[in-house]
């Protein structure tokens, strides 16, 4: 885990909905902020698999997600005594590592992203070897679906999917109106459901023929 010390510790962050004071995840931020570090052990194997994966769907690359992964941690070590529970302890979470997202986003910009083309598999594992593929297909198609969809709609979608949020906890983790959030997530949707739409009426067409 980087070093806290090493790391300038995230904005305040505003929450205009009541926390839940049976969030269990925000009972283990409170042990944790007041010196309990199993309690921050336990945060982080609950929490780490989502938000990974939602850091390398967001940014497109293995490398970037990691450096992310890691910084959202560290910048959440960095500021535990600050933590006060006025949310559920996903959103505060995931609005750390969308800043984090952000924050890289503005410094890169400019320099472009690889696609990298064996993000997937196509190895059938046990099992049926074509179902294997089938699965490994679609995976295939999600992640180019989701490198096609504009970064605010793959965020509200990834936000939702990966960590869970509802759309008024995607408006606060990303800092806009509900509608827009409401509306981001409407199209990420719609988008994702056109993509699939022809290998659906493709697996239609194998089974007829």
């Amino acid at each position: 885990m980087p070093d806290a010390d090493a790391v300038t510790p995230p904005p305040a962050v505003a929450y205009t909905g009541p926390m839940t004071p049976s969030d269990p995840d925000v009972r283990l931020m409170l042990r944790y902020r007041d010196g309990d570090p199993a309690a921050f052990d336990a945060l982080y194997s609950r929490h780490k698999d989502g938000l990974y994966r939602y850091l390398l769907r967001l940014c497109l690359d293995p490398a970037t997600a990691e450096d992310l992964f890691q910084e959202a941690w560290g910048k959440l070590i960095a500021a535990r005594h600050r933590y006060r529970p006025t949310a559920r302890f996903s959103t505060y979470l995931y609005r750390v590592a969308h800043n984090c997202f952000v924050d890289h986003y503005r410094r890169h910009r400019n320099r472009g992203r690889e696609e990298d083309a064996d993000a997937v598999a196509l190895t059938a594992r046990d099992g049926d070897p074509g179902r294997e593929t089938e699965r490994a297909l679609a995976r295939v198609r999600l992640e180019r679906l989701l490198a096609a969809l504009p970064p605010e709609q793959r965020d509200a979608f990834l936000l939702r999917e990966e960590g869970g949020l509802s759309v008024a906890e995607i408006a606060e983790a990303t800092g806009v109106g509900a509608e827009t959030a409401k509306s981001r997530l409407r199209y990420a949707y719609r988008k994702l459901r056109e993509g699939f739409a022809p290998l659906a009426e493709g697996a239609g067409g194998r089974e007829d023929g």
